[in-house]
């Protein structure tokens, strides 16, 4: 079985709280880039589990996401895949309307995943800097790190641990481990 860290994507790995389906907008957090190599170098296997709406909403499509993935990759290299969910309660798209067992804080991503790579979730982790990144990776049997940047933090649910970046998440990530 394969470890993983579950990583939400925005206000995660890239500065967007918004609908983004153009590259140009990808500005990766601080930190973030640096975070994935020692956590892909350490033998993490790195998945990206990203609720985008947008696509319900009309704002962009499936093909932005795309390009948007593949940008990020660029910049921040081995991210093995991306899963996202384009379901929305009030989507304008009669196809992406609705709720959907892939949508966080729904677990169904995380476990597509668990199943597509024969992930451990004992020793997995979710990242990730809303309340429903953390559900999701309870949900899943995961270990939980909320990034806790201003007003980022409520107590719908307790995580694991908390870090202000994924940076720091890392390092806990990888110190962890090493006790284990």
């Amino acid at each position: 079985m394969r470890k993983a860290v579950f990583l939400d994507r925005d206000g995660t790995i890239i500065d967007n709280q918004g609908d983004l389906g153009d590259p140009a907008g990808v500005h990766i957090i601080d930190g973030a880039g640096e975070a994935i190599k020692k956590l892909a170098d350490a033998g993490w296997l790195l998945i990206v589990v990203t609720n985008q709406a947008g696509v319900a909403r009309g704002v962009f499509t499936e093909k932005d996401i795309q390009l948007v993935h593949d940008h990020i990759d660029t910049l921040v290299g081995p991210i093995e895949r991306y899963y996202y969910c384009c379901h929305h309660e009030e989507g304008i798209l009669e196809e992406w309307r609705g709720s959907h067992p892939w949508r966080k804080p729904s677990p169904g991503m995380l476990e597509q995943a668990i199943e597509d790579f024969n992930i451990d979730v004992k020793t997995s982790w979710m990242v990730g800097d809303t309340a429903r990144d953390i559900q999701a990776g309870i949900s899943a049997n995961c270990k939980t790190i909320w990034l806790t940047n201003p007003g980022r933090v409520s107590d719908e649910t307790v995580p694991t641990l908390y870090c202000p970046s994924l940076a720091e998440a890392a390092l806990f990530i990888l110190a962890e481990e090493q006790v284990s």
